[in-house]
């Protein structure tokens, strides 16, 4: 399996956690303040320098009001 940080993939999946927040009006720090953490921390999931997990992706759909196995699917495939 190939590494996926930086992947095509890695990239959707910021793209799409990034529209989220801003259809939910949201900034990284208001963000951050939903979930409990710093704005660095959204900070670093957005400019791709960390991954994210399964747990993370579900609390992050839950705070910014979005159907995590829709967005999922979404996701184009890897060639």
């Amino acid at each position: 399996m190939a590494k996926t940080l930086g992947s095509e993939r890695h990239r959707a999946l910021i793209d799409l956690l990034i529209e989220k927040r801003e259809a939910a009006g949201m900034t990284q720090a208001d963000l951050a303040a939903r979930l409990g953490e710093y704005q660095s921390f959204v900070a670093r999931l957005e400019s791709g320098e960390r991954r994210v997990d399964v747990v993370e992706f579900l609390e992050l759909a839950e705070a910014l009001g979005f159907d995590p196995a829709r967005a999922i699917s979404s996701l184009k495939k890897a060639p």
